[in-house]
């Protein structure tokens, strides 16, 4: 072999290295957990190997689209050879099977919310850092396309100071489980179930991560509801002021008569300008992000984007790398925080 040939060996060797792709169980098969296990598969960045979920069918169904083998419980799930789980179970489970997955020393995804409550989140977070692995959650809207690059744009103050952010998440629909209407299992309605998404992207987009003057309305079916909250809310309107100042407006609703499917928006405005997310046509998967100036508009991204899976993807090529935790966590329990607030579980 040459000396040049035998030089760019060298050269392309770190790139030839193969990352062993993390092996994955999966725990909760509804829709949601059967669609991120599908992208996950065919992003071919990780191995799912073991399944589980309260209907034995739903767990062979699913292990028969990945060569997976179907467990019975989460114990014998827990006992497989694995790298990290990912977890679509009931609200209510996520901090109970999240922390037995960590204990465990696996890797977690979870579905949005990481808890029902901050303090079930903080144990959480807690039992990650304990043991030193990854934990992530499906908030899934920081992957839509353009989404990252406003992110980047607006925290290197392109849009000059943002003082205003308006959030918006009406679902002609509503959940289709009976556990989403037991406050008990949910944690809360429509801010639990859409609003958290918004929370968590207004916090991420802008690297804020409190509330201050927080004012929530809370309704069910018209009425209005007063804290504890022990029904789950159909329409909510919350107003509060995050760290910089940035005044946030929420509004989220089950079944609200919009006139669509549905109206999902984050729109932020600055002293030099704005920029916004924006369903498609009544759309919950298609979506344009723009930036602004005055009456003229400069779109970042459209349709079509498969970004559904995004945020599972990521998180297990950061697996493949380096599955250490990230203390970028913690935020996960500044979110839940803002939702205890509106719910009036803390002053």
């Amino acid at each position: 072999m040459s000396a040049t040939h035998q030089a760019a060996v060298v050269r392309l060797w770190p790139r030839s290295i193969a990352v062993t792709k993390p092996r994955l169980g999966f725990l909760g098969l509804g829709w949601i957990g059967r669609a991120r296990m599908q992208a996950l598969i065919d992003a071919q960045v990780a191995d799912v190997v073991a399944v589980a979920d309260v209907d034995p069918a739903l767990a062979q169904e699913a292990a028969s689209l990945g060569g997976a083998h179907a467990c019975a419980s989460l114990d014998q799930l827990l006992q497989q050879r694995l790298d990290g789980v990912v977890i679509a179970t009931p609200s209510a489970l996520h901090a109970q099977h999240a922390i037995a997955a960590l204990q465990r020393g696996h890797a977690v995804f979870c579905q949005k919310p990481l808890a029902r409550t901050a303090p079930e989140a903080a144990q959480v977070v807690a039992a990650a850092r304990e043991r030193n692995r990854l934990l992530g959650v499906d908030f899934s809207y920081r992957c839509v396309a353009g989404v990252p690059a406003l992110r980047e744009q607006i925290q290197a103050g392109e849009l000059g100071e943002v003082y205003a952010i308006d959030l918006t998440f009406h679902n002609a629909y509503g959940p289709d489980k009976a556990w989403f209407y037991d406050v008990t299992q949910s944690g809360g309605g429509c801010v639990m179930d859409l609003g958290v998404h918004l929370i968590d992207l207004a916090m991420w987009v802008t690297g804020d991560t409190r509330a201050h003057d927080l004012d929530a309305q809370l309704y069910q079916h018209g009425r209005r509801l007063f804290p504890p909250v022990a029904t789950p809310e159909d329409y909510a309107s919350v107003q509060y002021r995050l760290d910089s100042g940035a005044c946030v407006r929420l509004t989220c609703s089950w079944r609200l008569a919009a006139g669509t499917d549905a109206v999902i928006e984050a729109s932020f405005y600055g002293t030099r300008g704005g920029a916004s997310l924006r369903n498609v046509g009544g759309s919950f998967y298609d979506f344009t992000v723009d930036r602004h100036e005055g009456t003229q508009r400069r779109r970042l991204a459209a349709p079509p984007d498969a970004w559904g899976g995004r945020a599972l993807v990521d998180w297990a090529r950061k697996l493949a790398r380096d599955g250490r935790f990230d203390p970028e966590a913690d935020r996960l329990v500044d979110v839940a925080a803002i939702v205890d607030r509106i719910y009036g579980a803390s002053n």
